[in-house]
């Protein structure tokens, strides 16, 4: 089990932020080093640039941004600065970008999602109607629709990860997931605060993971469906 930044991912060399990744190797290090970069950089030099294109309605945007060439926005998305987006997204219909959120090239978040201090690595994809919040999304990795990443436990107090029997504090009340790169999490899954998801692992739908899950596993709860003859009833309109 690790919390090390190249246990998840491996293609630090294709983030679009030249440095980005210098003098850190803790998972728990990049969503710090996003509110520094976007503090300093995007705010620091009152950036609000957008060199995609607009497709329908305009967008709502607040603050500070930069979006890169070939970025596609439709109509109602709301952009909260200050926020980062590469080349080449998609940002579908009725989703909202909120603040110290990094996107990489590639990238696509689609209707009515909500992405919240992310990190988005190149090629990474959230759904429909999910939520990412403070979470690293690594190198075409997957957030199915109706995925919650819950990013805040009830007592309020900092997210941690027990490691061979050791509890590290993640640094944060505020921490998601992190998803390695090309793992998946299935439709309406849930992931707790701090947990940490190996590469090429797949989450199945509907299934509530909490903790460290290694690389290349399957993990799903097991249901069992019942099928009874029901009354034939018409219903009322």
């Amino acid at each position: 089990m690790s919390t090390k930044i190249s246990y998840y991912f491996s293609k630090l060399d294709k983030f679009p932020i030249y440095g980005f990744f210098d003098g850190i190797s803790e998972t728990y290090e990049i969503l710090q080093r996003a509110k520094v970069y976007l503090q300093d950089t995007i705010v620091g030099n009152d950036i609000r640039e957008n060199h995609g294109e607009i497709r329908g309605d305009s967008p709502n945007f607040h603050g500070n941004y930069f979006i890169g060439e070939g970025t596609v926005i439709y109509n109602d998305v709301t952009i909260i600065g200050p926020v980062y987006i590469g080349k080449n997204c998609e940002l579908m219909p009725g989703s909202i970008i909120r603040p110290y959120t990094i996107i990489a090239d590639g990238c696509s978040v689609g209707h009515g999602s909500e992405v919240k201090h992310c990190v988005m690595f190149s090629g990474s994809k959230v759904a429909s109607l999910a939520f990412a919040g403070d979470s690293i999304l690594g190198a075409s990795a997957r957030v199915g629709s109706g995925v919650i990443t819950a990013n805040r436990k009830f007592d309020q107090t900092n997210a941690t990860l027990k490691i061979d029997g050791q509890k590290i504090d993640l640094g944060d009340s505020f921490f998601g997931c992190i998803l390695g790169d090309s793992a998946r999490l299935g439709a309406n899954a849930v992931t707790q605060p701090g947990t940490h998801i190996g590469p090429y692992t797949w989450i199945f739908p509907l299934t509530n993971v909490r903790g460290f899950i290694p690389a290349g596993k399957r993990v799903f709860n097991e249901h069992k469906t019942v099928v009874e003859e029901n009354e034939i009833v018409e219903l009322k309109p």
